[in-house]
């Protein structure tokens, strides 16, 4: 059931970047970019307790950077209590697509992503999870 409540306002360069954001994302309005905004926050906040919850760490790199992917072995064999899988494929002549599949408390799984991702060489990187109990 929806809440209506008045009242809420925001400052001009906030309100400017919501209405982009809205756009950005294809909200309908202002009203659901908001709403997947606290939700988001939410789930998020969740996940930095003890939860235990399964995911993904996704990264894309170039493969020629030098030891990139000794370090990222490395990296997942600390974590190897819960990292389940790990796979990469070649997306392009230098770039590679390497997705770890992890599942564990939350804390631990956001510690070994931001690890992975502040690698030297890493161009993108970005953990998803789920609770899975």
């Amino acid at each position: 059931m929806a809440v209506t409540r008045f009242g809420v306002s925001l400052e001009e360069n906030l309100l400017k970047a919501l209405d982009e954001y809205v756009k950005e994302n294809a909200f309908a309005n202002r009203s659901q970019a908001l709403r997947f905004l606290v939700e988001k926050n939410l789930v998020e906040k969740k996940w930095e307790c003890d939860n235990i919850v399964a995911g993904a760490i996704t990264l894309v790199y170039n493969f020629h950077k030098k030891d990139i992917r000794t370090k990222l072995m490395e990296i997942q064999s600390e974590f190897q209590d819960v990292v389940l899988s790990s796979q990469y494929f070649h997306i392009n002549a230098d770039n590679c697509l390497e997705i770890v599949a992890v599942k564990g408390p939350s804390f631990k799984l956001t510690k070994l992503s931001d690890q992975l991702i502040a690698v030297k060489g890493i161009q993108h990187g970005k953990l998803l999870m789920s609770k899975v109990e």
